[in-house]
C-alpha cells in the first residue's frame, strides 16, 4: 500500500512539471554553475561570478546534476525537489510505522503525499523540498537511534539535520526543538553518557551545517563573489542577517514581495482569485485563513485534523497504560514512543507559534513542519478510529463534525468535494459506532476500524486536499518567485541586439540590479556588470564603470525600471550608477525595435 502512496506522490509531483513557471533568479545561478567549478562551489549567479546567491548552494548542486545528465529545461531544474518530496512520503511512513503501526503509517503517508502546499512546493523551482526530506530522514535515523542504542545513527541523524541547514538555513532549525526532544527523551543511555552523546551529536551538527559556510573563507576575499543580500559581500551576513534576523522581523523584504493591505478590497469570486491574494497578516488563526496560497484548503484543513485528531492520540501515549503500570517500568518500544509524541507535538506547535508570528512569510518556508503535521494527523486518525475506548469515538464525532464545518466556510458554494467530504466524515462515524455497537468480536471489530472507520476518516479529511492538488497542477500553480523575470519579447530583442553589437567586450550589459535580469542571464550565459546589490546598495560604483566602458569590457547598460519619488532609498534605478547611465548615455532602445524607451543604453565612451 506504502508504494501506491508513493506512487501517487510522484505523479502529482511530476505530471505537467515542465509547465509551471521556474524561477529566474536561482536558474540563473544554475546556468551560471554549469560553466566553471568555482562558480558551482559559490553558487553564482551570473557567469562572471560577481556575485552569488543569497544561500548555500547545496540544493542548486543536485540542479546541476539533473541539466547536465538530462539538458537544462524547466522539468529538469524541478526534478531534484519533485523527487524529494515524493521521497519523504515513504520515509514518513517508516519513522510513523516503527511506533504506531502500519495503519497510523499509511495515514501519515497519504496525508503528506497529498498536502497541497507541499505539492506546489515540490512543483517548484526552491529548494525547500529537499530540505524537508533531509529532516525527515533525519527524524528516521533519530528513531532508530532511540532504539538501538547505536551512536552512529544518532551522528547520522545530526549529518542529515546539518546538510538541512545547507540546504535552506535557518527554516531547517524549525525542526531542531523537536528532534532534541526526541533525543532527550528517546535515547537508551542516561546521565553524564547521553550528556556526552548528545555533545557529541551537537558537535556533528554544527560543524557540517557551518561546512560551506566555513570552506568559503578559506577562498581569499577578491576571488569569492559578493553575496546577493549582505551588507558587506559575506555569505556569514546573508544566512544569519538577511535570511535570519531580517526575515523574522518583517525588514527589507526582497524585489517582488507582496504585502497583504487590509483595506484593500481583492476579488474572491473564485477560488483561484483567493488563492493568489497575499498571505494575511500574523495571527492566531494565520495558517486557518480562508484566502492567499496558504488558505485553509493548502494547509489548514489537514493542521486543523491533526491538531483534533492528533493531540488527544498523542496525549493517550503519554500515558502509561495497566501492563506499564504492572510492570513497573517503561518497555523499550514505550519510552521512544513517548519521546517520539513529545517531540512531533514539539515541532509542529514550534511551527505554528513561528508562522503564525513572522512577517515575511511565503508558503514555502512552512514546509518544515508539514511532516509533523502530516505525522500527527497519520496518528490521530488511527487512534479515533479505533473501536477501542469510548472517548476515541468521541474524539472522532467532534474531530469530524468541526471539519465538516470549517471546510464549507472555506469553499464558495457546495462542490462535489465538500459533499465527500461529509459523506467521508457520515461514514466514518457510522462506521465506528457499528463496530462498538455490534456484538462481534473484539478480533473482527479491530479490523474494521482499520479498513473502514479510518479509510473513511481520511477520505473526509483529504477530499479538499485532493481537488486544491488538482486545480494547481492544473492552473500549475508555483511556489518559487519571478524575480528577474523579463518580458519574453523584450528579451529576444534586447538578447538580440547585445549579441549584434558586442564588438568583442567582456560582459554583456551593466545591468542596474543583480536580481532584474535572470531570465537573460538563463538564455544567453554570459557575464554581466551588476551595478547594485538588494535595496539599491551600490556594487560597481561610477568610477568602476567608467574604468570598464574605457576599456572597451561594457558597452551597453539595461536599466529596466524606472526612478519615482517614493522609495527612491531603495530603488536601483535612483542609485548613482543608474542615474550616471541616464544622464550620460544614448538611449539605444528604439534601434533594437524595444516598443518603450529608457531601456538599453549606450554607456558613454562606447562607439556606437
Amino acid at each position: 500500500m506504502v508504494g501506491l502512496i508513493t506512487l501517487g506522490a510522484a505523479v502529482l509531483r511530476l505530471i505537467h512539471l515542465g509547465a509551471v513557471a521556474p524561477d529566474p533568479f536561482y536558474d540563473a545561478a544554475v546556468r551560471s554553475m554549469t560553466l566553471s567549478w568555482h562558480n558551482f562551489f559559490f553558487g553564482a549567479f551570473e557567469p562572471g561570478a560577481s556575485v552569488s546567491i543569497d544561500k548555500p548552494p547545496v540544493d542548486l548542486w543536485l540542479q546541476v546534476v539533473s541539466v547536465k545528465l538530462f539538458g537544462f529545461s524547466s522539468t529538469t531544474l524541478k526534478l531534484p525537489e519533485a523527487f524529494a518530496g515524493t521521497a519523504t512520503v515513504p520515509l514518513l511512513f517508516a519513522c510513523v510505522r516503527r511506533l504506531w503501526g502500519p495503519a497510523a503509517g499509511l495515514a501519515a503517508a497519504l496525508a503528506l503525499a497529498v498536502l497541497p502546499v507541499e505539492v506546489i512546493t515540490s512543483r517548484s523551482d526552491t529548494m525547500d523540498a529537499v530540505m524537508m526530506a533531509l529532516v525527515v530522514l533525519a527524524l528516521l535515523l533519530l528513531l532508530r537511534a532511540c532504539e538501538t542504542g547505536r551512536r552512529a545513527l544518532l551522528l547520522g541523524a545530526a549529518a542529515a539535520l546539518g546538510i538541512a541547514f545547507d540546504v535552506k538555513l535557518l527554516e531547517s532549525v524549525i525542526a531542531l526543538p523537536g528532534l532534541a526532544v526526541i533525543a532527550w527523551l528517546g535515547l537508551p543511555s542516561a546521565g553524564r553518557r547521553r550528556l556526552a552523546e548528545l555533545a557529541v551529536a551537537a558537535a556533528v551538527y554544527v560543524a557540517v551545517a557551518l561546512s560551506w559556510l566555513t570552506a568559503t573563507l578559506l577562498v581569499p576575499a577578491h576571488d569569492r563573489p559578493y553575496a546577493i543580500g549582505s551588507t558587506n559581500g559575506s555569505a556569514w551576513n546573508a544566512a544569519f542577517v538577511f535570511n535570519g534576523t531580517e526575515r523574522l522581523g518583517g525588514k527589507n523584504p526582497e524585489p517582488q514581495f507582496t504585502v497583504y493591505e487590509a483595506r484593500r478590497r481583492y476579488p474572491q469570486a473564485t477560488q483561484s482569485e483567493r488563492d493568489r491574494i497575499p498571505i494575511v497578516p500574523p495571527s492566531a488563526t494565520r495558517l486557518l485563513a480562508r484566502i492567499g496560497p496558504l488558505s485553509g484548503v493548502r494547509l489548514g484543513l489537514e493542521l486543523l485534523a491533526a491538531l483534533l485528531l492528533g493531540l488527544p492520540a498523542l496525549a493517550c501515549t503519554l500515558r502509561r497504560g495497566p501492563d506499564e503500570r504492572r510492570r513497573g517500568a517503561d518497555g523499550h518500544g514505550d519510552r521512544v514512543r513517548r519521546a517520539a509524541a513529545v517531540g512531533l507535538m514539539t515541532w509542529m506547535l514550534t511551527g505554528i507559534v513561528l508562522f503564525s508570528a513572522m512577517q515575511r512569510l511565503h508558503p514555502r518556508y512552512v514546509e518544515v513542519f508539514v511532516p509533523a503535521v502530516a505525522a500527527v494527523l497519520g496518528v490521530g486518525a488511527a487512534w479515533a478510529a479505533s473501536p477501542e475506548g469510548r472517548a476515541r469515538m468521541t474524539v472522532l464525532a467532534g474531530a469530524l463534525i468541526v471539519i465538516v464545518i470549517y471546510a464549507e466556510r472555506l469553499l464558495y458554494g457546495t462542490p462535489i468535494a465538500w459533499w465527500v467530504t461529509l459523506a467521508g466524515a457520515l461514514g466514518a462515524v457510522l462506521c465506528a459506532a457499528l463496530a462498538r455497537l455490534i456484538g462481534i468480536s473484539r478480533r473482527l471489530r479491530l479490523a474494521l476500524a482499520p479498513t473502514g472507520a479510518l479509510a473513511l476518516t481520511m477520505i473526509g479529511v483529504l477530499a479538499i486536499p485532493v481537488s486544491a492538488d488538482i486545480r494547481s497542477i492544473r492552473d500549475h500553480v508555483t511556489d518559487a518567485g519571478y524575480v528577474g523575470a523579463l518580458p519574453s519579447e523584450e528579451q529576444r530583442l534586447v538578447s538580440a541586439y547585445l549579441r549584434t553589437h558586442q564588438r568583442g567586450a567582456r560582459y554583456e550589459m551593466a545591468a542596474e540590479s543583480a536580481t532584474g535580469v535572470g531570465s537573460l542571464v538563463v538564455q544567453d550565459a554570459r557575464p554581466i556588470v551588476v551595478l547594485t546589490s538588494y535595496n539599491a546598495r551600490v556594487f560597481t560604483s561610477v568610477a568602476k564603470l567608467r574604468r570598464l566602458i574605457a576599456r572597451g569590457e561594457v558597452r551597453y547598460a539595461f536599466l529596466n525600471t524606472s526612478c519615482g519619488r517614493r522609495a527612491a532609498a531603495l530603488n536601483p534605478a535612483c542609485a548613482a550608477p543608474a542615474r550616471w547611465v541616464r544622464a550620460h548615455g544614448t538611449d539605444v532602445s528604439r534601434q533594437a525595435g524595444l516598443s518603450r524607451g529608457g531601456l538599453l543604453w549606450l554607456l558613454p565612451g562606447a562607439s556606437a
